[in-house]
């Protein structure tokens, strides 16, 4: 299974900087972030993928939608893979603008709020991603998989914190086994950048 970070987004480029919530709710992706999907993609060609997974929040789906048409494969929505509502970012799209965005993915399966109404503990996260691994291990096509989620999501599954744009190959039947990095972009000086972050 490969777990991909999505690209930067709006939140991301003001954070990685400032290191206080800037309030933006549901950020889009970057130019830089873009950049990020398609060097994704790129890492991820030659690698078997045969779907993608991906979480509801609008900077995943930019990211799968770019990987997706590069390597033209279909995406599923699972909001089993988001992030666990600790910053504004985490406030999501309603579904009705999902589907007016995303018109040909299929969402019937999601709430009109699918994202968490208050903030995940990490053991709540935790039990969240096992479930999902747990799930991931009983499916047949496991390795061809890749999922396009969440700094917190990936942390709880791997142990590691990861960039934007990080691609990781782990294996859901053997939890000990460590992740393999396939990309570990090296983070990107932005315009608001100008001093490293406290």
């Amino acid at each position: 299974m490969l777990l991909i970070r999505h690209g930067q987004s709006e939140f991301n480029v003001v954070y990685s900087v400032t290191r206080v919530d800037p309030g933006i709710r549901d950020p889009l992706l970057t130019e830089t972030g873009r950049a990020q999907a398609r060097e994704a993609a790129s890492a991820l060609t030659g690698e078997g993928l045969a779907r993608l997974i991906a979480s509801p929040y609008t900077r995943a789906l930019e990211t799968a939608e770019i990987i997706a048409e590069i390597l033209d494969l279909p995406i599923t929505v699972d909001a089993r893979v988001g992030e666990r509502a600790a910053f504004a970012c985490d406030i999501g799209s309603p579904l009705a603008q999902l589907r007016a965005r995303w018109p040909r993915l299929t969402l019937d399966h999601l709430e009109e709020v699918w994202w968490p109404e208050h903030e995940e503990s990490e053991t709540a996260l935790d039990r969240r991603c096992e479930g999902f691994r747990s799930a991931m291990a009983l499916a047949p096509d496991w390795a061809s998989a890749g999922v396009v989620t969440h700094w917190g999501f990936i942390r709880s599954l791997t142990g590691l914190t990861v960039p934007n744009g990080a691609v990781l190959r782990i294996d859901p039947t053997r939890r000990e086994t460590p992740p393999i990095p396939l990309l570990m972009p090296a983070p990107r000086p932005t315009p608001a950048a100008a001093a490293p972050p406290p």
